[in-house]
């Protein structure tokens, strides 16, 4: 099936529908966890953002090299434009996937590797099953990130002091 046809194919409601790298096509139903994850997120981006803010759940963005991506949470720049029926990623403030059973994998890894390597500045990934929120954000030369530890004490890392290495052939 080409990218193509799947952009433009209606998938079931209620349904979670995964692209892997390896060209497979997974459609998995969305738990009650899963759906109403989602749906918190939604009340607060609302919330915080006010109602008619840019956020998407389950849209297509595009993405470079046909790397496409739906995913569970979207919050855009409020100057965003379609082009054509869609954002593209450089409207992207911040991107949230919600870990299904079938999708840790994807989420944790995948997702992590696509979003940073086209510089999306905030990815989450939101784990009902672990319990647990990772969040991807800072990049080197941004200042200083607190990072509070589990014992109320907080780890600040200089972001500008970090070392830079030599882009090797194939690293990004």
């Amino acid at each position: 099936m080409s990218i193509d046809m799947i952009v433009h194919t209606e998938f079931p409601r209620g349904y979670t529908v995964l692209f892997g790298a390896d060209g497979k096509v997974i459609m998995t139903p969305q738990s009650e966890e899963h759906s109403s994850t989602i749906r918190s997120m939604q009340i607060d981006s609302a919330a915080a953002l006010g109602r008619h803010a840019k956020v998407t759940s389950d849209v297509y963005i595009d993405f470079p090299a046909d790397e496409n991506s739906a995913p569970d949470l979207a919050i855009l720049r409020e100057d965003a434009r379609k082009e054509g029926k869609r954002y593209t990623f450089e409207d992207v403030l911040l991107i949230s996937q919600v870990v299904s059973t079938s999708s840790a994998r994807t989420d944790y890894d995948d997702c992590t590797a696509k979003y940073g390597r086209h510089g999306i500045p905030v990815y989450l990934v939101v784990d009902p099953y672990a319990q647990e929120v990772v969040l991807h954000t800072h990049k080197y030369g941004t200042g200083k990130l607190p990072i509070p530890l589990a014992d109320g004490r907080t780890f600040t890392l200089d972001l500008d002091e970090l070392p830079h290495a030599e882009p090797e052939g194939d690293a990004r």
